[in-house]
């Protein structure tokens, strides 16, 4: 991806001869959620794949791609936040925009890597029948690489009526996914572990909040905000979003991967000796 497809609401901010339209705090709130996301998708993909050797090896591969989350998204936030610095010069207490567009498409590209492995790793570690399994995989994570191809249009988009219809369709099957994970994966759940039911709805329903945050986030530039604030509600809910559905789902899936080989292998993984 090149600069030139950078948002349009970014594109946006980086137009007023010179002048940035964001205040200096607005431009450093930005600086540091990058900055810290960054170090927080590394410092997750770090220890869910040293995790890997506290759990059964059927569970390994789901942690193995929920680091592989963590890591792309620790990547994509390196170029995001490289990119911010090159938008925008702060010299003795002057914000100005030095004529390189944000490229905000890093985002995109990443999400349409992680969202559907999100999905897959959820799937992974219930260790559903190699048919169900597959078939789940492959839908959830078609469903999922659709909403984002859906929902980029309407994010560059220059006018709210664009955004608005791409919005919608991102919508249909955003609402498939929500079906699958409460009636599709409901009855699965239920087979689970005592241990880990609870732990499974919570990451399901962690999973959810979380994704119900990013339309939220889209949304803002329909409010009354105006010029850098709307480009800094984007950016840090669009980030905050991310925290929780990959680092935060991340580790749930490492504690659910490691209940359920105490109670499937027991005190080989330091649970109780399992039962015949």
């Amino acid at each position: 991806m090149t600069s030139e497809a950078a948002s349009g609401a970014a594109a946006a901010v980086a137009q007023s001869g010179g002048e940035a339209t964001l205040s200096v705090f607005q431009y450093l709130l930005v600086y540091n959620a990058f900055s810290f996301t960054f170090a927080t998708m590394a410092a997750a993909t770090l220890f869910l794949w040293l995790g890997r050797s506290q759990v059964a090896p059927a569970y390994r591969t789901a942690l193995t791609i929920s680091g592989l989350v963590t890591a792309i998204a620790a990547y994509h936030y390196w170029r995001i936040f490289e990119s911010w610095e090159q938008a925008y010069s702060l010299q003795n207490g002057v914000l100005t925009v030095t004529g390189y567009a944000f490229n905000d498409a890093y985002r995109y590209v990443d999400w349409l890597l992680t969202v559907p492995l999100l999905l897959i790793e959820l799937v992974l570690v219930m260790r559903l029948s190699q048919r169900e399994t597959t078939s789940k995989s492959i839908t959830l994570g078609f469903a999922a690489a659709l909403m984002i191809v859906l929902g980029y249009p309407g994010e560059i988009a220059d006018d709210n009526t664009t955004r608005a219809i791409w919005g919608t369709l991102s919508t249909i099957p955003f609402l498939y996914i929500v079906w699958q994970l409460f009636v599709g994966l409901g009855k699965s759940i239920d087979n689970q572990p005592e241990s880990v039911r609870g732990l499974i709805k919570q990451a399901r329903l962690l999973t959810f909040a979380s994704w119900g945050f990013y339309p939220i986030v889209y949304m803002i530039p329909y409010t009354s905000l105006g010029g850098g604030a709307v480009e800094t509600g984007v950016q840090v809910g669009y980030t905050i979003a991310d925290i929780i559905a990959k680092a935060g789902v991340g580790v749930l899936i490492y504690v659910i991967a490691v209940r359920k080989s105490q109670a499937e292998y027991g005190s080989t993984y330091g649970g109780e000796p399992a039962r015949a």
